[in-house]
């Protein structure tokens, strides 16, 4: 059973990018099963940076076969964009190494002008989206009128299907929302070249990692986004717009369970969130300051400055259950050195009722209070500690105490941005 999935356990953001860089070292195959450029993985490498949005984080390791799976939305021009940029910096990113699957579905220029003109029609009830035509392209796909990337091996072809989808797209961009139509031919243009470059990269992807896992060999499946956005177990519409959970590997990429042996959930040592959404814990104080400001808490993908707040003990049980996860990874341990106390919600106050169950109606979950434990904080820097006992003890306290309230053992905690800042149990 060689295959490991890595799914966020939070809002997204947890640092699933510098996981998947650690588990593609004893991995053969990866591949991203959900989501477009709205993701945001960054991986430091000595002093080499890598911002990746579609293409998945294995890419950086040599030895690697990288897939981008069948429930993923691609921006063929970001996607040229990141390919350029990763072989700008040294990287082999040649067809051979990095495989598109033909059923992954196109985000068009229709797509990311919709997304914009939602949300800015949305005022103060906006969602808070990245803007990348995520949604859109989602629905399109939902509502069988979207685009494969197998079309783009017929680039000619491609150009007028673009050329049609923009144009069905500006009947509502201008009448809907007053708009300036798209230039539809323009940016058929633009697509169809886009579709000459990305061609060999096209394949029937499900059969060659089926090909892998069946020689045995260790498939490391990455998801974007997190738990508590996914489209039908996160907040509703506060939610992204695929399957961020462990079940989006099996539909995203087409295998069943029985492959999977381990799922590892990403964590960080506190919560963040970007966007729009109900946040229990959230620090409205210099204390949140603190942390955004510790923890460079700004949007990979946007730029937008993260909220953030104290660890939500009770929203991680719920992705715990959720995934079945079967350890976890700490990570930004660092960012709380320096504290004199560090606060966990174990429990929710919901109209004076205790509770540790997050409640799924949205608006019942906008009105709970958390119900914080509090710990000693550490003034020690950890940055350089690779063993558990390096950590201070307030610290492996406050991992063990994650621990007892997931119920999920912590197997990695990363205590700063370089790749080598990792402490392994």
């Amino acid at each position: 059973m060689p295959a490991t999935v890595l799914v966020g356990a939070q809002w997204g953001d947890e640092g699933k990018g510098r996981v998947a860089d650690w588990l593609a070292r004893s991995s053969d195959g990866m591949a991203r099963y959900a989501g477009g450029d709205n993701a945001g993985h960054t991986v430091i490498v000595g002093d080499q940076e890598f911002k990746l949005h579609l293409v998945p984080s294995g890419i950086i390791h040599p030895n690697v076969r990288c897939f981008m799976g069948s429930g993923m939305v691609i921006n063929p021009n970001r996607l040229l964009e990141e390919i350029d940029m990763l072989a700008g910096q040294g990287i082999n990113v040649l067809p051979e190494r990095l495989h598109v699957s033909s059923r992954a579905h196109i985000i068009m220029p229709g797509h990311l002008a919709l997304d914009g003109a939602a949300e800015r029609s949305k005022g103060d009830e906006s969602i808070g989206t990245t803007q990348r035509g995520i949604g859109p392209a989602y629905m399109d796909k939902a509502g069988r009128s979207g685009l494969l990337a197998g079309e783009m091996l017929d680039p000619e072809g491609f150009a007028d299907k673009i050329e049609g989808a923009v144009e069905r797209s500006n009947q509502v961009l201008t009448t809907e929302y007053g708009m300036e139509p798209i230039p539809a031919q323009e940016v058929a243009a633009q697509y169809s070249a886009a579709a000459a470059r990305l061609a060999p990269y096209i394949t029937d992807i499900t059969y060659a990692f089926h090909e892998l896992l069946e020689a045995g060999q260790r498939l490391l499946c990455e998801g974007a986004q997190g738990t508590l956005l996914d489209i039908d177990h996160g907040h509703y519409p506060y939610v992204t717009s695929s399957s961020s959970t462990v079940g989006g590997a099996l539909t995203g990429l087409g295998f069943g369970p029985q492959y999977i042996d381990r799922i590892v959930g990403v964590t960080k040592a506190y919560c963040t969130r970007v966007g729009n959404g109900p946040f229990p814990t959230e620090l409205l104080d210099d204390s949140g300051d603190r942390l955004r400001a510790a923890g460079h808490e700004f949007g990979t993908t946007t730029g937008r400055p993260r909220r953030c707040g104290w660890l939500d003990a009770v929203a991680l049980g719920y992705a715990v259950r959720i995934n079945g996860f079967t350890e976890l990874v700490l990570t930004k341990l660092d960012v709380l050195s320096g504290l004199d106390e560090i606060k966990v919600a174990k429990a929710y106050d919901l109209g004076g009722t205790r509770t540790t169950q997050m409640p799924l109606q949205t608006q019942a979950f906008e009105h709970v209070q958390p119900i914080y434990e509090t710990l000693p904080g550490w003034q020690t820097d950890i940055s350089n500690a690779r063993q558990f006992d390096d950590l201070p003890e307030q610290a492996r306290r406050y991992v063990e105490r994650i621990e007892t309230l997931s119920g999920v053992p912590v197997s990695m905690i990363s205590v700063g941005p370089e790749r080598a800042q990792a402490v392994l149990r």
